[in-house]
């Protein structure tokens, strides 16, 4: 399982190609040669860069749901609305299609992140606001999602 660690500040050129930083791309080499999908987030306005093989697990789970009920429907338009195939070129950058930067209003100073198994890929600003708007409530959501109900003694906080 792929666990990916850091957030990096980087700058996209006029082209939307990003470096990805070093130590990312040490991370994510067993997984380049397999290429990446790159898609509009859920619930942030950033992108989420996929490893074709979380991927391919995510789309097993999508790939079953009933076509036939619409609301699966608009579902997998909407999460597949944008989304791209995208490769590490041979100097570690990556190339985001323009349509998907505009959508997270990405112009230069960017921010990626890891996010267990995926990276996002945020506007530098809209980055620090998020980040600075959840803190007040990191706490509670913490307790929420972490502290209730786990049975499991597995040493964390």
């Amino acid at each position: 399982m792929l666990n990916l660690i850091g957030t990096y500040h980087c700058k996209a050129d006029t082209k939307g190609r990003v470096m990805v930083p070093a130590d990312l791309k040490k991370q994510l080499a067993a997984v380049a040669t397999s290429g990446f999908v790159i898609k509009r987030a859920v619930f942030q306005p950033c992108l989420e860069l996929y490893p074709m093989e979380e991927w391919q697990k995510l789309m097993q789970r999508v790939s079953g749901l009933n076509r036939f009920n619409r609301k699966n429907n608009d579902f997998i338009r909407r999460f597949t609305a944008g989304v791209r195939t995208v490769e590490m070129d041979a100097t570690g950058r990556l190339n985001i299609p323009r349509d998907l930067m505009d959508f997270a209003e990405i112009d230069k100073d960017i921010v990626v992140s890891s996010a267990i198994s995926i990276v996002e890929i945020w506007d530098a600003a809209k980055y620090e606001k998020a980040i600075n708007e959840a803190a007040t409530d990191f706490a509670d959501l913490a307790e929420e999602v972490m502290g209730g109900g786990n049975d499991i003694d597995d040493g964390i906080s």
